[in-house]
């Protein structure tokens, strides 16, 4: 086996390469690539678990919130309102899947945190629906289209990581929406 010693030199030079392999924009690392597929995955499969399955409408929530389209990088916000007592949505800025939308296709989920009871933001997923008859809260609209919203608690935590988040920012702390 054949040693190498270690200079001070060789030591800094080291060092210095693993501080910079490990710094710098960890968005585009395959970590975080996998982060974006396997969190919105894991908050998708809490529709299946009725405990956690918003049945009314979340109130006082923000007058925006982040969003983004499930499998897509770019984020966008939508306006929140209330319609006697129904969550609205409307979509702002590019990237709506309109062409995805059907009658059986598409909808929009607000992600409520569990501990904290703060809505995290909305993740539209272009896949089948949840079954007829679903609590839906409200709906998105979007370029003409309008899909369902339902909604979910999550152990936020546990399915966004910080280094990498799913919605970007923390939906800021504004006023809320009145309801109507």
């Amino acid at each position: 086996m054949m040693r190498f010693p270690v200079t001070p030199i060789g030591g800094t030079f080291f060092t210095l390469t693993l501080l910079l392999s490990c710094g710098g924009d960890r968005s585009r690392s395959p970590t975080c690539g996998m982060a974006q597929l396997i969190g919105p995955s894991l908050i998708q499969d809490r529709l299946r678990h009725l405990p956690f399955v918003l049945t009314d409408a979340p109130r006082g929530l923000p007058g925006t919130l982040p969003v983004r389209v499930v499998g897509m990088t770019q984020q966008a916000t939508v306006l929140v309102t209330y319609t006697r007592g129904t969550l609205m949505m409307e979509y702002q800025g590019a990237g709506f899947p309109a062409g995805s939308v059907s009658d059986s296709t598409a909808y929009a989920l607000p992600v409520v945190d569990d501990s904290t009871q703060r809505a995290q933001g909305v993740l539209i997923y272009e896949s089948r629906r949840p079954p007829e008859g679903y609590p839906s809260i409200g709906a998105l609209t979007g370029q003409d289209r309008t899909v369902p919203v339902y909604g979910v608690r999550v152990d936020w935590a546990g399915v966004s990581n910080s280094k990498c988040p799913l919605l970007g920012a923390p939906p800021p702390a504004g006023s809320p929406s009145s309801p109507q």
